[in-house]
């Protein structure tokens, strides 16, 4: 069953793109791709296999695997390479939809192709982009995107079982070829996952599903201590000096850096400046350890760091900031890990790395403090968690 989003406007953001796009005549690929800048892309990607997303079941998948939904690479093209099934494509491409007969040869208004997909992290979607990229005259005519949120790690089987409560977060809507089609959305809730629906067939490149995670607060309440400023935990970056080469948030990602662009590094300095990242803890809360992580950060590695901090309840900064880790040097490829003197309350926190250079994790590892742990129920309870 489905039903309508609690708060939509008159009908969500209509994709940007419509119809095919020209063939391929040589050259760059992406040189006629269709995109722009949508308002929420700055959000965490939900669906970042890097997160834990992973797209659980579709119901076909036979021109290109579904997995290929979520690579956080952009579509690749490769106009010679073919297959023993046609043209090999980087997304998820399905058969070519037939009637009942030959009588009946086209599809009907209700076929369509579906993929599950698991969130990596369950949170509250702001928006999402569906992007065709190379597929320009094998798109779907339109896609539509429900959502449900379910305890635990449901099977594909108990995700379509009578009963589960799916919401739409985007109604059916025509999309273009060889675009990044995206739509806002206005549901105040948090899901665990989604269903993608391309109707009636077709192929799609990548999907982004960015929004906040929303953290379950008695599994963070059972870890006690954790990593305050994980992306997976519900920390993020508010804002940061310079992203010329890699985002800031990579820095909070899960795992170790796995080469020199998965972690932060900005652009070469000629001023007497310096560079930061701002950012904001899942909730209130005490910080005991820090690591500050270098790896794969060699010859551009930040020269020193400063760690500061600040409490506020409101989203904007409140406060000054405090110094807890004065400046001190950062070696090349490695992890530095310091063990605060007492506890230290805070909401926000600052890395400023000197003079430029990068940082590839930062962590932060403490408790909530019991107002920041009440707070997060409440939140918890508010998207119907």
């Amino acid at each position: 069953m489905s039903d309508a989003p609690r708060s939509v406007h008159d009908g969500l953001p209509a994709a940007q793109f419509t119809g095919d796009a020209r063939p391929y005549g040589g050259g760059d690929p992406y040189a006629d791709y269709r995109t722009t800048d949508f308002p929420f892309t700055h959000l965490t990607d939900l669906a970042d296999r890097r997160l834990g997303a992973g797209v659980t079941a579709a119901n076909d998948e036979f021109f290109a695997e579904r997995e290929n939904l979520l690579n956080p690479e952009p579509a690749a093209f490769e106009p010679e390479r073919f297959g023993h099934k046609g043209k090999i494509m980087d997304g998820w491409e399905t058969r070519r939809r037939r009637g009942a007969g030959t009588a009946r040869p086209h599809p009907t208004a209700e076929d369509h192709d579906w993929a599950l997909v698991r969130l990596g992290a369950p949170g509250v979607i702001r928006g999402i982009v569906v992007d065709t990229a190379h597929f320009r005259g094998n798109y779907p005519r339109a896609v539509s995107v429900e959502a449900t949120s379910l305890p635990g790690t449901p099977s594909p089987e108990d995700l379509l079982a009578d009963g589960v409560k799916w919401t739409v977060l985007v109604p059916r809507t025509a999309i273009g070829g060889h675009a990044a089609n995206g739509f806002a959305v206005d549901t105040e809730r948090r899901f665990t996952h989604l269903r993608v629906n391309q109707h009636p067939d077709g192929g799609i490149a990548r999907l982004r599903v960015y929004g906040e995670v929303a953290p379950d607060p008695a599994w963070l309440g059972t870890l006690g201590t954790f990593d305050l400023v994980a992306l997976e935990n519900g920390g993020r970056v508010e804002d940061a000096s310079d992203r010329f080469y890699s985002p800031a948030a990579n820095t909070i990602r899960p795992g170790r850096s796995g080469r020199m662009d998965d972690g932060w590094e900005t652009r070469r300095r000629r001023d007497l400046g310096h560079d930061w990242i701002r950012y904001r803890l899942v909730e209130t809360s005490e910080i005991r350890a820090v690591e500050i992580d270098t790896a794969y950060l060699k010859g551009n590695v930040a020269g020193w760091a400063t760690l500061l901090v600040r409490e506020g309840d409101g989203d904007g900064g409140d406060g000054d900031w405090t110094e807890i880790l004065p400046r001190t040097a950062l070696q090349p490829d490695t992890n530095h890990r310091f063990v605060l003197p007492a506890a230290v309350v805070a909401s926000e926190v600052r890395i400023d790395i000197f003079p430029d250079g990068g940082i590839s994790r930062l962590r932060l590892f403490g408790s909530l403090t019991g107002r920041g742990a009440e707070r997060l129920a409440a939140r918890h309870r508010e998207l119907g968690g």
